[in-house]
Formats: structure tokens, sequence, C-alpha cells
């Protein structure tokens, strides 16, 4: 069994993707897939856009100064802390009204599995290929000072709660927020509608889509993945994994509705 004190260093914790219409992939390789979580950033003419911020173990303000030499217009998909840990490092944030009161109190949060509920550490166990739950959520530690044991999520009251059709503007593109509640009651997306491009959150990506955590509303998800569907979109950024393209969209919605919601 691995200690605390004999995990690695990686003093390069996110990865960066330069992909295609200014936007950069992040994520942090040494979290745990289960709560690997992407955050994109997009360039504009005027304004900057940073959706989700990840877990929050080392600074992302910090690592990436170019990204961040103008300040950006932070919003966050859902309350979930693989989402909101550096929500703190940032003065513009936004996110649904539903969702406000996890980012001003959030959910306690923790890097030890022995601390995690049951249920959590048993989908752990699921999600690895031999049903062990590792001892820790990473697999490497940001700097040697580094204690586990410390890391907790920071309160990171929104500046404004937005509601469905909002939209957040960057000078030469927009973003509307389109609500997509099921995962969370404030589950929700951004969506250019001149582009397609969409933010999806963890409301659609490749893999197992969480609908029975004790926040969550298979009703709600049902009426989301519609909503999904009927969009037009080429291209999709999802909470985790990689980018989705069209057919995908259509394929894991349909899957979805075909499993929930048959008839």
């Amino acid at each position: 069994m691995t200690s605390a004190a004999t995990l690695p260093v990686r003093s390069d914790w996110f990865e960066r993707t330069d992909l295609a219409g200014g936007i950069t992939w992040l994520f942090e390789p040494s979290v745990h897939i289960f709560l690997r979580a992407n955050m994109w950033h997009v360039r504009g003419r005027e304004q900057d856009l940073l959706v989700d911020t990840g877990m929050g173990v080392a600074s992302l303000r910090a690592a990436f100064p170019d990204l961040f030499a103008r300040e950006p217009i932070v919003f966050v998909t859902h309350g979930h802390y693989d989402h909101t840990g550096s929500a703190h490092e940032f003065a513009q944030r936004f996110c649904h009204s539903d969702e406000a009161p996890m980012l001003a109190e959030p959910e306690e949060a923790t890097l030890i599995t022995a601390e995690l509920s049951d249920s959590f550490n048993e989908a752990l166990a699921a999600d690895d290929p031999n049903g062990v739950v590792p001892e820790f959520l990473v697999d490497a530690v940001p700097n040697a000072s580094y204690s586990l044991s410390d890391y907790d999520t920071v309160p990171a009251p929104v500046a404004e709660p937005l509601e469905d059709g909002a939209l957040i503007e960057l000078g030469d593109r927009s973003f509307e927020v389109i609500h997509l509640p099921g995962h969370t009651p404030g589950s929700a997306g951004l969506y250019e509608r001149r582009t397609g491009v969409l933010f999806t959150g963890d409301v659609l990506y490749e893999g197992e889509l969480l609908d029975e955590l004790p926040e969550s509303n298979i009703d709600d998800y049902v009426h989301s993945m519609r909503r999904l569907a009927a969009l037009e979109v080429p291209v999709a950024y999802p909470g985790h994994g990689d980018p989705l393209n069209a057919h995908d969209v259509q394929r894991l919605s349909a899957a979805y509705l075909q499993m929930r919601s048959p008839q």
C-alpha cells in the first residue's frame, strides 16, 4: 500500500492541449479518472471564458499565466468539487442559480478514500478493472511538501447566478446558458448558437452518466437529454473525457433515453 509520503511529485500538475477555435483543454492527469474533470478556456476578443476549474489540488491560475493574464469569466457547470476546486482563484464567477449555494458553501472534500462514503468507494471499485479502491484520489502530489490531509474546498460565491437563456458575451462570441438539470438541480451547459459549440459539464460524456446521486433526478435528466438531442451540435466539450462530435452527441443522448425513457 502506498503512503502519502511516497507519492511521486508531479510539478506540471495540469496537462494542456490547444484546440481549434481558440479553445484550450486543461485537465489534471494525476487525479483519479473518476474525478479527472476537464477545464475549457475560450479566448474571446474582449473577454475570455473558463468553463469549470478542476479539483483545486494545485493552483490553476498560477500554472498558466499566459491564459489568465486577462481576468476570465468563469462558468461552473455544477457544484461538485471536481469542477469547482479552483473557482475561488478567479473574480468573475458564474453558475446557474440552483448551483450557487454549492459554491458558496461547498461540499466537504477529501483526497483520502478512507474518508469517503461507502457508496463513493463502491463507485470507485466498480470503475476499476480489478475492483480495487485506491488509497488516494491522486497518484502524485504537486510538490514535495504537499499534505493530502490539508486538501479541502474553498467557498467561491458567485458574482451573479444565471438562469436559462442568459448570455455570456466575449465580444466576438456569445454563449447561452442551457439549464440541463438531472445530474444536479442546477447542472447547466453553455451553447454557442452561431457555431453549435456546446460545453456539457457532467450531463453528457462518454461513460456511465451519474443520475442516482442524492441530488440527482432521473425525470429531469430525461428532459435535459431530449433538449440536448434537439440541438445542432457539431462538437461538444464534456466535463470528462474526450471532445464529442455530432454523432457522439446523438448516440449518447439516444442511449440514455432508451435506458431511462424507452417509450
